[in-house]
């Protein structure tokens, strides 16, 4: 079945409803948030199926602290451009949504446990507003991020998402955003996926369609596919992140699952009703 009539059906199921959806989201390049896209394209019909949140909360790969989990209670988040070398349009895009910040420190408070604090400093990388831009374009809905401990392991993150899966209950969109294979060094231009990437990519999404989230975060057990697949794993412990806030109640649905340039997986998923 492919992507786009696995994203049809889901469109028909999705309406407003009080239990909110999880989405993760492959981001690859910032340069989706500028080209007209397979990508680009599905996030936005994604964006026209998915309830009006009452707000949004990112985890993406591109907010890293290490010993500590972190909640953005910025009022009014900045656009972080934090990449290098693209055109100078993508670094002019703005994405003025309003934060969150009292339900953040909610949130903050939610996940001591995790030795959460709270931070007024970060904003929107790209991993939030380069797919935001698309689900929500009229930038309206009020959103926050939360960092990923890079201190902690693999399983660590599927704890948070089971913490955080409360908030699906409040009207609360939890969105990740990362990448199920991220190997920028084994990047091919051009050139047909690597064999590495399609074997952990297709594993991945074996085990997460079984709901084994174990074998998801068994590092040892990966073992040297997980090193290839993820040279480091910040863009691995998004997916995790939203793998732990689903539960048996919920549908899978897989959406864009190319393996772009050779080593990165643009596999999305969301779990709904």
């Amino acid at each position: 079945m492919s992507a786009i009539t696995d994203l049809n059906r889901l469109r028909d199921r999705l309406t407003p409803s009080a239990r909110m959806p999880v989405v993760f989201l492959g981001h690859g390049s910032p340069m989706n948030a500028l080209e007209d896209t397979a990508y680009s394209r599905a996030w936005t019909a994604l964006g026209q199926s998915l309830p009006q949140p009452a707000a949004i909360l990112v985890v993406s790969a591109h907010w890293m602290t290490r010993g500590t989990t972190l909640v953005d209670v910025s009022a009014l988040p900045k656009t972080i451009h934090d990449f290098y070398g693209f055109p100078d349009a993508l670094y002019a895009m703005d994405y003025p949504a309003p934060g969150a910040p009292d339900l953040a420190r909610e949130v903050s408070t939610l996940l001591a446990s995790h030795h959460s604090d709270t931070d007024d400093t970060w904003g929107l990388d790209h991993g939030a507003w380069t797919v935001l831009r698309f689900l929500y374009p009229q930038a309206n809905v009020p959103v926050f991020q939360v960092s990923i401990d890079m201190g902690r392991g693999l399983e660590h993150q599927l704890e948070v998402g089971r913490t955080l899966s409360q908030l699906r209950d409040r009207g609360v969109l939890i969105l990740g955003s990362g990448n199920v294979v991220h190997n920028l060094r084994a990047m091919r231009f051009g050139g047909q996926p690597q064999d590495f990437a399609v074997e952990f990519d297709q594993f991945f999404a074996s085990r997460l369609q079984d709901r084994d989230l174990a074998a998801l975060a068994d590092s040892k057990t990966l073992g040297s596919l997980l090193r290839m697949a993820h040279p480091t794993v910040d863009h691995y412990m998004p997916a995790l992140t939203i793998a732990g806030t689903s539960d048996d109640r919920d549908q899978l649905t897989f959406m864009t699952d190319a393996i772009d340039l050779g080593s990165v997986s643009m596999r999305s998923f969301v779990f709904h009703a």
